[in-house]
């Protein structure tokens, strides 16, 4: 059974190659979905993918690259949606 989960991650995280980090582990792990910047400063994750691979995500999304400090992560179950790859979008 797949999962698919949204986070709002907030603390010191745009502008400091978050989305990049999110993005190639992402595709090491397998997961599918995308990350944003949004304009209140968060960063937007959704993942969908095997539960054990997903909750691997959380867990680096958690602790981000090497100089993001993250304050906040909230957690959103959703629908799977089936997505066929991982990308960064840009608002």
């Amino acid at each position: 059974m797949k999962k698919a989960i949204r986070l709002y991650i907030s603390g010191t995280v745009q502008g400091l190659f978050f989305r990049g980090f999110v993005k190639e582990h992402a595709e090491k792990v397998g997961v599918k979905g995308f990350v944003r910047n949004l304009e209140d400063g968060r960063v937007e994750v959704f993942l969908e993918g095997n539960p054990s691979e997903v909750k691997k995500m959380i867990i680096l999304c958690k602790k981000g690259p090497r100089h993001a400090e993250i304050k906040k992560v909230e957690e959103k179950s959703e629908r799977f949606q089936d997505l066929k790859s991982f990308k960064v979008l840009h608002i």
